[in-house]
């Protein structure tokens, strides 16, 4: 089994409010989460208006597909215009 993890930050620069916020960081997750093999959830910054922090994990049974599947997660994420990508960290989880 192999388990890769993204450490995202966001800056949602549009948001004036937590509602607003709420409503890019959902769409964000709910589309990364119907990718094929990849899970999100916002994990960071839930109290702040401008910036998000998202956790992505992919499980694969190897390496080469588990890479794949987050270069797609992460080129969706760069590709969303309503925010800047501060940080899009990777690391291999073992159990």
């Amino acid at each position: 089994m192999h388990v890769l993890v993204a450490e995202i930050e966001l800056h949602v620069r549009s948001a004036q409010s937590l509602k607003e916020k709420r409503s890019v960081v959902t769409s964000i997750v709910r589309n990364l989460d119907q990718m094929h093999g990849v899970a999100a959830a916002e994990v960071d910054h839930l109290d702040l208006w401008q910036r998000a922090g998202l956790g992505a994990a992919v499980v694969g049974g190897a390496p080469g597909q588990v890479e794949e599947l987050m270069d797609a997660a992460e080129r969706y994420v760069w590709s969303r215009t309503e925010v800047d990508v501060l940080r899009f960290d990777r690391s291999w989880w073992e159990a």
